[in-house]
């Protein structure tokens, strides 16, 4: 079961750090739907955590990680801008087909909200 943590309401520029309990043998995404949006790619980790993918519209700003247990992923998300808002969403998968896809990811969490104000 995915639980995600961290959300909340932030100044443009600030910094906000999401975390998501998972088992460590799943890879994790994390996806963010803005209203009247589909819901959209923004971080994966593969389940050894030697492998990062970020969509080109965070990267440099936001980074995934893993806990050395494994059973932690965090998305630190830094010089936070207006339009990350959005409800933040852990999934998981063993073996994701495509990590960028949501559908390739079987078990999802509660959406956690990040708001920012410019």
């Amino acid at each position: 079961q995915l639980q995600a943590f961290g959300g909340g309401l932030m100044h443009a520029g600030g910094s906000l750090r999401l975390s998501c309990a998972a088992s460590k043998r799943y890879a994790v995404g994390w996806f963010r739907q803005a209203p009247g949006t589909e819901r959209d790619f923004v971080a994966a980790i593969t389940w050894r955590g030697g492998n990062r993918y970020h969509s080109s519209s965070v990267r440099g700003r936001f980074t995934i990680s893993r806990d050395a247990a494994g059973n932690t992923v965090y998305l630190q998300m830094n010089s936070l801008k207006p339009e990350d808002t959005a409800v933040y969403y852990c999934a998981a998968d063993l073996a994701p087909a495509d990590l960028y896809s949501a559908r390739s990811y079987e078990f999802w969490g509660q959406g956690t909200l990040v708001t920012v104000s410019s």
